[in-house]
């Protein structure tokens, strides 16, 4: 991944709504969510699932699918997968075990 499609990424997460929005899409997996199913779970206005949807589409976190007479949303697990391995490429300086998650103890202080 380049920098401008990393920061592109991160720029389109760093809002409270899309960041749940995608969140959402990716617990969905594969099979995607309807814009309705999205409006309703997110509590939006139509208008402003569309405003954030965008967004997330064109950062390339997002697809749109048209499935008879839905329009299918799912999370582009390869963009994703890819702005990981973009932030996590030289962590610790190529020591692996370094980079071990945080116990829960700790980062629930942390937050």
């Amino acid at each position: 991944m380049k920098i401008n499609a990393a920061v592109s990424a991160l720029s389109a997460l760093a809002h409270e709504g899309r960041l749940a929005i995608f969140r959402m899409l990716v617990q969905a997996g594969p099979s995607g969510l309807t814009v309705g199913h999205i409006a309703k779970k997110a509590g939006m206005p139509g208008a402003t699932l569309s405003f954030h949807l965008s967004a997330l589409k064109q950062a390339g976190l997002v697809r749109a699918e048209r499935r008879s007479r839905e329009l299918i949303q799912t999370a582009d697990f390869s963009c994703m997968n890819d702005l990981v391995g973009y932030l996590t490429e030289n962590c610790c300086g190529g020591n692996a075990a370094a980079c071990a998650p945080a116990p829960k103890q700790l980062q629930k202080r942390r937050a």
